[in-house]
C-alpha cells in the first residue's frame, strides 16, 4: 500500500500543511531552547555568575534533552507519533512559562526548569522528523527533512531579534513568557496532522493507515488497495543494539555534531560581548546575521543531501565547520575597516556547524529499521545530548570555571577552546563520510531490507 506514496512526484497541499506545522513547531521549540543564551548575556553581569554557574545553566537543558529524547522516542514507537508530538509541545511550553518566575539570582531554579524544557524539546525533535519522513516519498525525503530542520536557526534568529530590539522592553522574564505561545500549535496538530501511515501499518491498523495515506495524497481512500493483514511489529528498545553500524553512525555523529554546535549556540552571544566589548543588545544584533548564515546552511545541506548523498555532504559539513572555527579563533582580533573578522567568521562557521544539522537530524532516523525509527533517533539524539553538556562545559573549563566572566578570562583562552570544538567537528565529518551508510533515494522499506 505504501508504494502509492513512492510513486508520488509532487507534494500535495496536505503534505505542505504538515511541513508547515513541523517548521512552526521547530521554530518555536528552538526559540525556547536557545533563549537562555541571550538571557545569560543579560544576567551574567548583574548576577555576578562564574563560568561554572553559567555553564550549569547552559548545560541543564542538555541533560533534560538526553532523557527526553530517549523516553519520547521510545514512546512514539509504542503509542504513535501524533499524541507524543502534542505532549512534548505542552511539556516545553509550560516549562518556559515557569522560567518567567525565576527569582532574582536564582540560577539553581533557572537550571532545574531549563532541564524540564530540554526534556520536552529533545522529545519533539525526535518525533516530528520521523513523522514528516513517513509522509514523504524517498525521492524528496532528504530535502523535505532538511527544510523541517531549517526552522531551528529561524528560532535562533527570532531570539536574536528579541534580544536586539525588545530586551529593554520585555526584560529577560518576558523572553521566557513568550515561550508559552507554542502550546497553541497543539490545535494545529489536532486539526491538520493524522497519525503516520507507516506506524499504523506496523500496528496492523490497515484501514486507518489507508485513510492517513489518502489524506496525504489527497485522494479517495477507496482508490488505495488494502494490503494483506500483517503481524503487529512491536519495538523493544534493546533491539537497537542489534544494529551496531546504525549505533555508531547515529550516536557518535550526533554526539560530535551537538558538542561542537551547542557550545557555539550558547556561548557565542557572551563571547561577542567580551571579544568585541559590546552590549548584550548589540551582541544579539550580531547574532541575527549568524542565524541567517545558519538558515542558509540548512537550505544548502538539505539540497546537498539529495543531490550528492548523505555521506559526502555529511563529511563536507564536519570538515568545513572544523576549518572555519579554527580560523575564527585565530582571527578574533582582526578587523576589515570597522567590521570584526571574528564576527564574519562566525557567520561562515554557523553556515556549516548549524547547516549540517539538515543532515544530522534526518539521517539519525533513516539508518534504523522502520519499527525502531523514533526509538533509534531518540536514542541517538539523547546520546548526542551529552554534547550539550560537554560542549558548553568544555569551553567553561578551558576558560577557567572558577573565574567570574570577564573579557580577560575568555579572550585569552579562545584559541584552545575553539580547537576543542574543531576536534568534534572533524569527528562528525569522519563518521558520516567514512562509516556512514547511504540512504539517498531509498524507501523506508528498502532501508529495512538493507539493514537486514
Amino acid at each position: 500500500m505504501l508504494e502509492y506514496l513512492e510513486r508520488q512526484t509532487k507534494l500535495t497541499g496536505n503534505q505542505h500543511r504538515l511541513l508547515a506545522v513541523a517548521i512552526l513547531c521547530n521554530l518555536l521549540e528552538f526559540y525556547d531552547f536557545f533563549m537562555v543564551g541571550y538571557v545569560l548575556a543579560f544576567l551574567v553581569g548583574p548576577w555576578k555568575l562564574t563560568y561554572g554557574e553559567s555553564a550549569i545553566i547552559l548545560l541543564s537543558s542538555g541533560i533534560g534533552a538526553i532523557a527526553g529524547a530517549a523516553f519520547w522516542g521510545w514512546l512514539a514507537d509504542r503509542i504513535g507519533r501524533r499524541p507524543v508530538l502534542m505532549i512534548t509541545v505542552i511539556n516545553f511550553s509550560l516549562g518556559s512559562g515557569i522560567l518567567a518566575f525565576t527569582p532574582d539570582r536564582g540560577w539553581i531554579f533557572l537550571s532545574i526548569f531549563r532541564c524540564f524544557v530540554g526534556f520536552g524539546v529533545g522529545g519533539l525533535y525526535c518525533v516530528i522528523l520521523p513523522l514528516v519522513q513517513e509522509f514523504i516519498p524517498s525521492s524528496k525525503r532528504g530535502l523535505v527533512s532538511g527544510l523541517v530542520t531549517a526552522a531551528v536557526p529561524i528560532g535562533l534568529g527570532f531570539g536574536a531579534l528579541m534580544g536586539a530590539y525588545l530586551g529593554t522592553i520585555l526584560g529577560w522574564r518576558g523572553f521566557f513568557a513568550v515561550g508559552v505561545l507554542p502550546i497553541f500549535t497543539t490545535l494545529l496538530i489536532r486539526a491538520w496532522v493524522p497519525e503516520s501511515p507507516h506506524w499504523l501499518m506496523r500496528m496492523g491498523r490497515s484501514l486507518e493507515a489507508r485513510a492517513s495515506l489518502a489524506w496525504a495524497l489527497e485522494i479517495d481512500p477507496q482508490e488505495i488497495s488494502l494490503p494483506e493483514e500483517r503481524e503487529v511489529q512491536s519495538a523493544k528498545w534493546v533491539e537497537l543494539f542489534h544494529y551496531p553500524r546504525s549505533l555508531l553512525v547515529s550516536w557518535i555523529g550526533n554526539l560530535a555534531a551537538q558538542t561542537g554546535a551547542y557550545a557555539l549556540y550558547l556561548w557565542v552571544p557572551t563571547l561577542f560581548i567580551q571579544v568585541l566589548s559590546i552590549t548584550p543588545a548589540q551582541a544579539s544584533y550580531l547574532m541575527i546575521y549568524c542565524s541567517a548564515g545558519a538558515f542558509a546552511g540548512r537550505i544548502a545541506f538539505a539540497y546537498l543531501s539529495d543531490a550528492i548523498g548523505r555521506r559526502l555532504s555529511g563529511g563536507f559539513y564536519g570538515l568545513g565547520a572544523a576549518v572555519l572555527v579554527i580560523f575564527a579563533a585565530q582571527l578574533r582580533s582582526a578587523f576589515i575597516g570597522a567590521v570584526s573578522v571574528f564576527w564574519l567568521m562566525m557567520i561562515a562557521t554557523y553556515f556549516f556547524a548549524d547547516g549540517g544539522f539538515a543532515i544530522v537530524g534526518p539521517y539519525a532516523a533513516e539508518v534504523w529499521p522502520a519499527r525502531l525509527r523514533a526509538s533509534g533517533m531518540g536514542s541517538a539524539y539523547g546520546f548526542g545530548g551529552i554534547g550539550k553538556i560537554i560542549g558548553p562545559l568544555g569551553l567553561a573549563l578551558i576558560a577557567g570555571s572558577s573565574n567570574i566572566v570577564t573579557p580577560q578570562a575568555s579572550v585569552a583562552k579562545i584559541v584552545p577552546a575553539f580547537l576543542y570544538l574543531a576536534f568534534w567537528f572533524v569527528l562528525a565529518g569522519l563518521v558520516y563520510g567514512v562509516w556512514g551508510m547511504e540512504t539517498r533515494g531509498r524507501s523506508i522499506e528498502q532501508i529495512d531490507t538493507q539493514l537486514g
